[in-house]
């Protein structure tokens, strides 16, 4: 069965639980708490608030799976992810603003080991459910059928012999994509394949390598 076939074959809505993407959200939320006040953008408590009451209204609009369609819930998921992306980001400048000037997390090899951890797996955490979230459409479009036209090609896609029928990547299958992408600093056996994930990704890859890079260096300063 080749695969204009094999995407023709009708086949049951598989719509994702949620509990995945909400527990990656608090997380990152733990995360934003857990950084240095040097390189947190608010108060600790701002990101935590604006993110629970995103998050209780979507849960509340589409409890349990995700399978409902409806352009004000992808809006306001996409806000939830767009707010922690920008708070990463903003992170990481701030975390490159104190290797480069100086600061207290400088002074210990530990406390600076420790930032650096905190904002590497802030921008991992906030790119993976990046690509979740606009892969395809979303959650909810990628559980009722996958377009012909990736934007994202993942190897049971690429060969879909080695998948059972109807393989949908889920929100783990990203979270291993921001994971690989952060330590490869490359695509390593998910492709960008469209615009804005190829951006995304090398956008990624640069911040990985400038965290990891100028904290390592910094750290062994502080030792030596």
């Amino acid at each position: 069965m080749d695969r204009e076939d094999h995407d023709e074959v009708p086949l049951p809505v598989r719509a994702e639980a949620r509990w995945p993407m909400v527990t990656a959200v608090v997380l990152a939320m733990v995360l934003t708490v857990l950084r240095p006040a040097e390189v947190r953008v608010a108060p600790p408590w701002v990101l935590p608030a604006i993110e629970s009451v995103l998050l209780v209204i979507l849960i509340a609009r589409d409890p349990g799976r995700i399978d409902r369609r409806s352009g004000a819930l992808r809006g306001l998921s996409i806000c939830v992810v767009g707010i922690l992306v920008v708070d990463a980001l903003a992170a990481t400048g701030l975390l490159i603003s104190v290797l480069i000037h100086g600061g207290q997390a400088t002074n210990s090899a530990a406390e600076l080991l420790s930032a650096g951890t905190v904002v590497w797996l802030s921008n991992m955490i906030a790119f993976a459910l990046l690509y979740w979230e606009l892969d395809a459409g979303g959650a909810a479009a990628r559980a009722y059928r996958m377009p012909r036209s990736l934007d994202l090609a993942f190897p049971q896609q690429l060969n879909p012999e080695v998948a059972p029928p109807g393989w949908r990547p889920i929100f783990i299958d990203y979270l291993y994509l921001g994971l690989t992408n952060s330590t490869a600093f490359s695509p390593t056996d998910v492709f960008p394949l469209v615009p804005w994930a190829k951006i995304a990704m090398g956008v990624q890859e640069l911040i990985s390598l400038a965290v990891l890079g100028l904290v390592i260096a910094r750290a062994v300063n502080v030792f030596t």
